[in-house]
């Protein structure tokens, strides 16, 4: 092909073609080894990006797994969580642990199935604390707000559904516990938005609404929540903040209640839904990384198996739909914004590695 050609053929792929946008599309780059058991049940998955440590909330070693993201590499693990519970030989999801985890330079924090939040001491490698939320199924979600030294826990399976606010500070302080009385289908994903200083919620369902939702906006100062941002056919757990204060949430659905795949592009600033990305969803987490301008969806409940989803956050149109095999997978992603690195567990039943595979745009 001359130079010509060549530059045409470049130029082109940019362009739609049967309905996606052909440029940076990820690609397998590398794999890391999960020693111990075999990988087969896990929850959140989270990169501190301060320290480019990866972190896995692992039910398989009932620990919290930390891996190098700059040399891809496993680097030891936190013990003292449910792991996978089973009751009456079905895996009871409401008691197992660890769950949802995030993370700081030298410390963490993750939900168990016993409805504690966990303080992890990183230089330690060791819980240092477990502090309850005072219920009786499992802390899921949490994230920090770091500007006011305040962690969020969720305890999604509780009806109803609250969040507790606590401090990081030495004293671990309990500051509030607030009730979503209208959620009636849990609540799922929450992620920090730093241009305000708000937590954002999920609320899968309003008022036994199937196809309507919202998202539960809180300020942690003031501990309380100050809006509900409505959305309808989405069903979502994972949320994440891309550019100019867009978020976009992981629709569960999957074509099943008459509800299509779908994921939702909304902004924090009007509380509108600014897109809705079609043949894509079943989805748990999403990400955004700044590096590569893209929206990850971990589409694991997709129709024909799990892929994940790949969305341009400038034009918000979908790029891919990478197919990958195992049960659960992608349940569970997370970005590296220093490399763009994108890693997915994989589980060890179903044809996948029982590994953590790595993903660039290439």
């Amino acid at each position: 092909m001359n130079s010509f050609g060549q530059a045409f053929f470049s130029f082109a792929t940019v362009f739609a073609f049967g309905g996606y946008v052909h440029a940076a599309e990820l690609r397998e780059i590398g794999r890391i080894s999960v020693p111990g058991e075999k990988l087969t049940s896990w929850d959140i998955s989270f990169v501190d990006q301060a320290s480019q440590h990866y972190f896995l909330a692992d039910h398989s070693n009932q620990a919290v797994d930390v891996f190098d993201t700059k040399e891809n590499k496993f680097l030891g693990r936190i013990a003292g969580f449910a792991g996978r519970v089973i009751e009456n030989g079905q895996w009871n999801r409401t008691k197992s642990g660890p769950n949802g985890v995030t993370a700081s330079i030298d410390q963490a924090w993750a939900g168990d199935g016993d409805s504690t939040l966990k303080f992890i001491d990183l230089k330690a490698m060791k819980i240092t604390d477990a502090v309850t939320t005072g219920a009786s199924t499992r802390v899921d979600n949490v994230r920090l707000d770091p500007q006011d030294d305040i962690i969020i826990a969720v305890n999604g399976a509780e009806d109803p559904p609250f969040a507790t606010l606590f401090s990081t500070k030495p004293d671990h302080q309990l500051l509030a516990k607030l009730v979503f009385p209208n959620a009636t289908d849990g609540a799922e994903g929450v992620a920090y938005n730093p241009a305000d200083g708000f937590f954002y919620v999920n609320i899968p369902e309003v008022d036994k609404d199937a196809k309507k939702g919202g998202v539960a906006v809180i300020d942690p100062r003031a501990r309380k929540v100050v809006k509900m941002l409505p959305y309808a056919m989405c069903h979502p757990h994972g949320i994440a903040f891309g550019p100019d204060q867009n978020f976009v949430l992981g629709c569960s659905v999957n074509g099943d209640g008459g509800m299509p795949p779908v994921i939702l592009v909304m902004n924090a600033k009007t509380g509108t839904t600014v897109a809705t990305i079609a043949e894509i969803g079943g989805a748990d987490m999403v990400a955004y990384s700044a590096k590569n301008n893209q929206y990850y969806v971990g589409g694991w409940l997709m129709p024909g198996g799990g892929v994940i989803g790949v969305i341009d956050a400038k034009t918000n149109k979908l790029i891919q739909k990478l197919p990958l095999s195992g049960a659960l997978t992608p349940r569970s992603l997370a970005v590296d914004d220093n490399t763009g690195h994108v890693f997915v567990p994989s589980n060890a039943e179903g044809g996948g590695c029982g590994c953590i595979e790595i993903f660039a745009p290439q």
